[in-house]
């Protein structure tokens, strides 16, 4: 079956809407909190966060949650509708950016774990850059985000929607610092989900 697309929500979230009775409630919340572009507040807060949960997907439809981290606005805000953040050398297999080749829609969450405990989803549409292109696009970012690290990519977000996540079920998190060196009891990453890591 296939439904009209709303402006905000998927057609599958407004069908379970009126079959469980939320159409009003969810209602209020698009009217309140679903903007389509950031706001100045939202704004601020991603240029604060050192971590975002990405969600993406093939065109297949097969999906992928991964995380990146940085320095606090190692996603920059461009303008109200538009972010970008740069894809470092990992293990070579690219799944995020991967499935942004195939199906460009990424979400976006940030979550503030440790002062006032609230998140951000962002939507919206990505493309790729090489560091080089995305320069020349937007002169002004930082050169040296991740130090003796260069980008590999940049990921460049058109945003579509920007809404909150409640602070109800955050947990309240207090940052540890790393400890130096290798605990000799915990398995390299490699081994850490394998057989071989012993545990």
């Amino acid at each position: 079956m296939t439904y009209p697309r709303p402006s905000f929500g998927s057609a599958g979230e407004h069908h379970l809407q009126r079959q469980l009775g939320t159409t009003d409630r969810a209602a209020r919340f698009y009217d309140r909190q679903v903007h389509p572009r950031l706001t100045p507040e939202m704004r601020e807060f991603v240029g604060r966060q050192a971590m975002v949960f990405l969600a993406t997907a093939d065109s297949h439809g097969e999906c992928d949650a991964s995380f990146r981290s940085g320095p606090p606005g190692f996603v920059q805000v461009i303008d109200d509708r538009t972010l970008t953040y740069p894809e470092f050398r990992g293990n070579g297999v690219l799944a995020s950016a991967g499935n942004m080749a195939e199906n460009p829609h990424l979400g976006m969450l940030f979550v503030d774990f440790t002062h006032h405990h609230v998140g951000l989803h962002i939507n919206g549409v990505a493309r790729l850059y090489r560091d080089e292109d995305i320069r020349r696009m937007h002169p002004g970012l930082p050169v040296d985000t991740a130090p003796g690290r260069s980008p590999e990519l940049w990921v460049h977000l058109t945003v579509e929607e920007a809404y909150i996540h409640c602070s109800k079920y955050i947990p309240h998190l207090v940052p540890a610092p790393r400890q130096g060196g290798h605990d000799p009891s915990r398995p390299k990453d490699a081994d850490y989900f394998t057989p071989s890591s012993g545990r």
